[in-house]
């Protein structure tokens, strides 16, 4: 989770560091630090807990020598609180080696009683001071930082990407990953290393994904992959689909605004070139071969938080079209509960990442079994792609907020679109009944524009409800997913507790939460899917109002039937009822983001929380 940045160039590379941290600080914000390399050949370091603001507060106080090698970090704290001495980069072979990670090594407690063993003394609480304590142990034995550095990696277990450089080897800075991730800036004159392609988009668009167990050294004409036996691998380049001027706010007041207002645009561009006239078809499906998909008996989902949410949309449309049973398995848990797979099962995981922790072994796990594996996911060269049988990308674009909005959509999007594949392979939807269903999907994203307009009236009400304790939400068929995420985004951005059910579970027991006051968001289906079902829960709303909740509904154009029993409602287009739940939840995601702002926290770095999970 936390974002890494190396460099070998012509360039000032604390300059190219700073960059890149600023765009890599979603990652991890607790603290950061910088090691560069100066001509002469002095090794420099400077870091600092607090957010990336506090490093350069300090480099502005206290200068350190510049040069054309360095390597860069923010963290996200694991082993050791956010001070100081945590931050990296770590120091080995008596100041002269520096090292930076991401990720957990397991087994740094029996390797730190080894070195404490042989006379070796400690400054920090962190697994990677341990790391770079044996590298340069390992590097005063070998005098070469890429040996030293093979040794090293094969020694430690768990999940990590660690960047080493030595003021004795300036113009170098070597790299190794192991179920995290690393990818290869390719410069001209220079090279980069980064937890993702933001690390250094501003300089090269041109990028290598770094495989499992494989190190990387960089210099300023060179790049080498190995394996970690010291065996060549040879890699394929890829060309990053976005710019640096993608990942910068643009004027808007948040990185979060940002995002919600390209939901439209995120829609459009995960549906671009997969609809024909009226016709599905998914190329990166096409590995697959339509045979495989055919024989699939049985579906499983698996993601965590948000794109968990997104998946239990998914499950709705891809069994009413595919006629294919499907559920929906936390990650976390998926492989624990030893599930029964099969060469006909499905495993569909979804990352907006693809470096989720969780969700990447529980992908390992799948195929291990003998199950077919497809990751929904929306950055190129990822790894739970490349452990995947086909990928289908989504194409939302770089997000930056830690909460996410434009991913969570496009996810949902992508999962229609396999859904509709998968039924045109089936033969389980008339011709007719496909043409109805995409000509609904391209029409989203002009409703996701009209909705964001009609969502103004969220602002004053986020204002009013920012002293509230606790907010409710409920939600009924795809509009229950929508109600759990409505809360997990306010949990995420304002602190407050917020919970989601299924309306039809309110006098079962959470009934007994409502008292005069109480703020309840109802996403209210559509009556033109099923009039029983929005009966239904226009009566759990007439029973919350009556017990005194203040009742915002989240309701389809027209709906008179709401009009009476609701204080507030927030208007969407008309949509086919599968469809609406990429629009209910934009209100939700904008109410979270303004009670969050009116309560003056920082909506893209929220507490405790990290962009990309790649610890379990």
């Amino acid at each position: 989770m936390c974002g890494i940045v190396g460099y070998v160039g012509h360039e000032r590379a604390l300059e190219v560091l700073l960059g890149g941290l600023k765009r890599l600080e979603y990652r991890g914000y607790d603290s950061a630090g910088v090691a560069v390399i100066d001509p002469a050949g002095d090794l420099h370091v400077a870091k600092k807990a607090g957010r990336l603001s506090a490093l350069t507060d300090e480099l502005r106080a206290h200068p350190i020598g510049d040069g054309a090698t360095g390597i860069g970090h923010t963290r996200w704290a694991t082993h050791g609180g956010p001070t100081d001495v945590n931050a990296h980069p770590h120091l080995g072979d008596e100041g002269r080696l520096a090292v930076i990670h991401n990720g957990i090594i397991e087994n740094f407690a029996a390797l730190k009683e080894e070195l404490l063993a042989a006379g070796e003394t400690f400054e920090s609480e962190t697994d990677t001071e341990v790391a770079a304590i044996l590298l340069g142990r390992e590097y005063r034995a070998t005098g070469d930082l890429v040996e030293a550095f093979r040794r090293v990696v094969g020694r430690l277990e768990g999940a990590f990407t660690i960047l080493a450089t030595h003021q004795e080897q300036p113009g170098v800075v070597v790299g190794a990953r192991r179920n995290s991730p690393l990818v290869i800036g390719l410069g001209d004159g220079e090279n980069f290393l980064g937890s993702d392609v933001a690390a250094f988009v501003e300089h090269t668009r041109r990028a290598v994904a770094i495989g499992q167990d494989q190190i990387v050294t960089i210099t300023p004409e060179s790049v080498t992959v190995t394996d970690f036996a010291g065996e060549s691998v040879e890699v394929d380049a890829f060309d990053v689909a976005w710019d640096a001027s993608a990942s910068e706010k643009g004027g808007w007041s948040s990185f979060m605004a940002k995002e919600i207002s390209e939901e439209p645009e995120a829609v459009a561009n995960t549906i671009r070139g997969r609809i024909e006239d009226g016709h599905v078809s998914v190329p990166e499906l096409d590995a697959l071969g339509d045979g495989v998909l055919a024989g699939i008996d049985r579906i499983i989902i698996v993601a965590c938080g948000t794109a968990a949410y997104a998946g239990m949309v998914g499950r709705y449309a891809i069994e009413k079209w595919s006629r294919v049973p499907v559920e929906v398995d936390l990650s976390h848990e998926f492989r624990y509960r030893e599930p029964v797979l099969t060469p006909t099962t499905l495993v569909i995981s979804i990352s907006q990442s693809g470096e989720t922790m969780d969700t990447l072994m529980a992908v390992k796990y799948a195929r291990e079994a003998g199950a077919v594996a497809v990751s929904v996911c929306n950055t190129q060269g990822a790894t739970i792609p490349r452990e995947s049988d086909a990928a289908v990308y989504t194409h939302a674009g770089p997000e930056v907020a830690v909460a996410s909005t434009k991913a969570f959509v496009a996810q949902i999007t992508a999962l229609y679109l396999f859904g509709l594949h998968l039924a045109r392979v089936r033969g389980t939807m008339s011709e007719a009944q496909l043409t109805a269903a995409t000509d609904e999907l391209t029409a989203i994203p002009a409703k996701l524009a009209q909705t964001l307009k009609a969502s103004e009236v969220i602002e004053p009400l986020a204002k009013w409800m920012a002293d509230s304790r606790a907010v409710l939400f409920l939600g009924r068929h795809v509009g229950y997913p929508i109600a759990l995420e409505g809360a997990l985004k306010l949990k995420e951005l304002a602190y407050i507790h917020a919970e989601g059910f299924a309306a039809g579970e309110l006098k079962h027991g959470p009934i007994a939460l409502i008292e005069a006051g109480q703020p309840v968001f109802v996403v209210v289906p559509s009556p033109r899917g099923s009039a029983e079902m929005h009966k239904k829960v226009v009566s759990n709303i007439q029973e919350i109002r009556a017990r005194g909740a203040r009742v915002i509904a989240i309701a389809e154009q027209g709906d008179a039937a709401v009009l009476p029993f609701a204080d507030e409602v927030v208007a969407i287009p008309l949509a086919a009822p599968l469809f609406e739940p990429l629009l209910a939840v934009i209100p939700l995601q904008i109410f979270a983001m303004e009670l969050a702002a009116a309560k003056g926290l920082d909506v893209d770095q929220p507490r405790n929380l990290a962009k990309s999970v790649t610890v379990e």
